[in-house]
C-alpha cells in the first residue's frame, strides 16, 4: 500500500508541477484521454482532455493566460484499490492581458491505475472556489 500511496502522490506532484511551470504537454499528459473536468469558471463539464486542452489554448491565445505559480496545501489522499482520490487547496498565481491575479481554490483529482501495476493517470478533476475566494 505504501508504494501505491507514494506512486499516486508522485503522480499528483508531477501534475501540479507541470501546471505550475506551464509545461502544458506534461500537464495534459498526466490525464487519461477520456478524463472529465468540472470547473467553477466554466459553464459546463468538459468531457475529455482534448476538450480541456482546446479551452486552455483559447484562454492562452485570446486572454494571454499563463500560470505563474501554484502551491498545494491541506493535502489528503484516499486509496480505493486501483482508484485514488486526491484533495487539496491550491493557491495559483496567473497572468492574463488584464494583469496578474492570485486565485484560491479547492481541488479534487481522481486517479486510476492503468493496467496491472501501471501508471496512475488523472481521470477526473473538480475545482471549486476556496474559502479565501468565498469569504467563508
Amino acid at each position: 500500500m505504501t508504494n501505491d500511496h507514494d506512486a499516486v502522490l508522485a503522480a499528483a506532484d508531477a501534475l501540479i508541477a507541470a501546471f505550475a511551470e506551464s509545461r502544458t504537454d506534461d500537464y495534459f499528459g498526466a490525464f487519461s484521454a477520456d478524463a472529465s473536468f468540472v470547473f467553477h469558471t466554466t459553464g459546463s463539464r468538459l468531457d475529455s482532455t482534448q476538450e480541456y486542452r482546446a479551452l486552455w489554448r483559447t484562454w492562452s491565445e485570446e486572454d494571454g493566460f499563463r500560470v505563474l505559480a501554484c502551491d498545494s496545501a491541506d493535502r489528503r489522499l484516499q486509496l480505493f484499490g486501483d482508484t485514488a482520490v486526491f484533495t487539496h487547496s491550491v493557491t495559483t498565481r496567473v497572468s492574463t492581458r488584464a494583469g496578474e491575479e492570485t486565485v484560491h481554490e479547492r481541488e479534487t483529482i481522481v486517479f486510476h491505475r492503468t493496467g496491472a501495476g501501471g501508471d496512475w493517470l488523472a481521470v477526473h478533476e473538480h475545482l471549486s472556489p476556496g474559502p479565501a475566494a468565498t469569504g467563508a
